[in-house]
């Protein structure tokens, strides 16, 4: 009875064996789900927009882990290194385990921003600063700022537009004050930026490149065009376009600017240069040499020495050693008022008794008796 009931123990342990066996082993759907997951990667290049750098932003399939903030981000516009050894001991410290580094050393993080360069923050200055209290265009404005201006990176959420909010200007000493005020999709408050400084308005001028004496003829490689302060070149500044073949009246240094008042056409007759008199009428063509004994350009009026008849007359400048003498016009007669023609006279003299005759009628008339 014993041995029957050894045997039939035995033999229900050896059938419940492969169930026991079975059961221990994973089932072959988990096995095949586990297969089916990504592999969790690190990567070598981070870009973020947020102030923290979270575990979605390092590792791809990083899973319910990817939400967790683990460092600090770079400021706007910059870019951090770390080593990733340091990064997967992170990883680890919060359950994120089995990471593949794939050979990567370093991880760099870069903060995305919104760039603002010096010569984009200028233009928005001399736009808001545009012809108040008396300035003129933005493109005529030269502006100094008390800091150094250089490229701005502010949170890649001011993606807004640029407003001036504040714009001041005294144009006593030349003063400016301006706050821009940028704007943020996300609905935060928006970014500000004061600038203050010293804003000029320019126009430009004709400036001589080197040093001339008086009554020079002007070249073109004597001139250059520079942006001057329109306080110091005035409202006569001259146009290069007429500058070229001018003289100067007076002696000036390099640097100097020019003014209308500066120049005049160059003399086409010099004093005591020798000349052509030129005496021209109706049919008649005469040239003589002469003497000029003032200078002249053209269509002024200057004396002239004849070589022949040792006479100095005047004559209009008419082209390089050239002086034009007209004929001397007629001297016509005026007619005095008085003396009008006999015949118009004839009647009323004719009219009017003469005073001899008058007394004659006098002396006959019956009351004188």
């Amino acid at each position: 009875m014993a041995i029957r009931s050894s045997l039939l123990a035995a033999a229900l342990m050896a059938a419940a064996a492969p169930a026991l066996a079975a059961n221990d082993a994973p089932p072959r759907i988990a096995l095949a789900s586990a297969a089916a997951v990504p592999l969790p990667l690190l990567r070598a290049d981070v870009r973020v927009a947020a102030e923290v750098v979270r575990i979605g932003d390092v590792v791809d399939n990083a899973g319910d882990a990817a939400q967790i903030a683990i460092y600090r981000a770079p400021d706007p516009g910059t870019t951090g290194t770390l080593p990733a050894t340091q990064v997967l001991d992170v990883l680890r410290a919060h359950r994120v385990i089995g990471v593949d580094a794939h050979g990567i050393r370093n991880v760099s993080v870069t903060r995305l921003a919104r760039t603002l360069d010096a010569d984009d923050i200028e233009l928005q200055i001399a736009v808001a600063l545009e012809h108040r209290n008396g300035l003129g265009d933005a493109k005529n404005l030269s502006l100094t700022f008390d800091k150094d201006l250089r490229t701005i990176h502010l949170d890649a959420a001011n993606d807004g537009d640029i407003t001036p909010v504040v714009t001041r200007f005294d144009p006593h000493n030349g003063r400016f004050d301006v706050t821009l005020e940028v704007g943020n999709r996300s609905g935060a408050a928006p970014a500000r930026l004061r600038f203050t400084g010293n804003a000029v308005e320019t126009v430009e001028a004709a400036v001589l490149a080197r040093n001339v004496d008086r009554n020079t003829l002007l070249k073109s490689s004597d001139i250059v065009v520079e942006r001057r302060p329109k306080a110091e070149v005035g409202n006569d500044a001259a146009n290069r376009d007429h500058i070229v073949g001018m003289q100067i009246r007076k002696q000036m240094r390099a640097g100097q600017a020019l003014h209308g008042a500066d120049l005049t056409k160059p003399d086409l007759v010099q004093r005591d240069e020798a000349v052509t008199l030129i005496y021209q009428a109706a049919g008649i063509y005469l040239t003589v040499r002469g003497k000029a004994t003032e200078a002249g350009t053209e269509g002024d009026v200057v004396s002239v020495l004849n070589l022949q008849s040792k006479r100095t007359v005047s004559g209009v400048v008419v082209g390089r050693g050239q002086v034009s003498v007209s004929p001397a016009a007629p001297v016509i007669p005026r007619r005095l008022a008085s003396a009008a023609p006999v015949a118009e006279e004839a009647p009323a003299m004719a009219a009017a008794p003469s005073p001899d005759s008058t007394r004659d009628s006098a002396s006959v008339s019956p009351g004188s008796e």
